[in-house]
């Protein structure tokens, strides 16, 4: 039978191991999770509309007052595919030509920001605590879900404005889209809140199991990173 302090080495190794691996994993998602929050913001396909007549004041792509298209639109941009090309209008940084969804826009980009802080943060890992670097990309996703959360829902505000009435009918009000459907991009932003609460959730569990490999009143060497837990062979 293995002495008690072996075995806790044993145990503490195998630990470091399973948490090198679910880290590595973390790491990954969290990377995906950045490419998501890029595509959330710049795609203009949060909302599907069906065919339609456009009613807007000339301007741009939608300059013909009476046009039956299919198109969709984002937080900035509407695209309108007519005889089979897709042409869209808008910018972000006019937010036109829905305005409206400039409250959304700005929690989005802010929840984008974070998310590309926790990616940098990662570099961290060189000269900082692992238990350290876990925590603050865990507040930085945290955070970044309650940005998302907050965009997702000013954003169905905004589907009353008269921008929003034209492509989508006189239905469509605040929370109510009339004519026009979800589409992928806002299902999209939805799935990354959830995705930003479990990395979020991860990195504080692994935060805390890293900290308590630690003795009390343990400080990191000068060099930056603690030294690696030796493996102990079975005698």
């Amino acid at each position: 039978m293995l002495a008690a302090r072996e075995a806790a080495a044993l145990y503490q190794t195998d630990f470091v191991r399973n948490a090198r691996a679910v880290g590595a994993l973390w790491a990954g998602c969290t990377l995906c999770f950045g490419i998501l929050e890029v595509v959330v913001l710049i795609q203009p396909a949060w909302v599907q509309t069906g065919p339609l007549t456009y009613q807007l004041p000339p301007s741009g792509v939608l300059s013909d007052p009476s046009v039956s298209a299919v198109g969709s639109f984002g937080l900035y941009q509407v695209c309108v595919e007519r005889d089979g090309v897709l042409k869209c209008e808008g910018s972000l940084v006019t937010l036109t030509p829905i305005p409206s969804f400039k409250a959304a826009s700005v929690f989005v980009l802010m929840a984008l920001v974070l998310v590309l802080g926790s990616v940098a943060s990662l570099g961290l890992f060189w000269a900082c605590s692992p238990g350290t670097v876990y925590k603050v990309c865990a507040w930085q996703q945290l955070s970044a879900a309650t940005c998302q959360a907050l965009g997702c829902l000013v954003f169905p505000d905004g589907w009353g404005a008269p921008e929003v009435r034209a492509l989508c009918g006189p239905r469509a009000r605040s929370y109510a889209l009339g004519t026009c459907t979800i589409h992928w991009a806002f299902t999209l932003a939805l799935l990354g809140i959830a995705d930003a609460l479990v990395l979020a959730t991860l990195a504080f569990v692994l935060g805390n199991r890293q900290d308590a490999l630690l003795p009390t009143g343990y400080a990191p060497p000068p060099g930056g990173r603690e030294h690696e837990t030796a493996t102990v062979p079975l005698m």
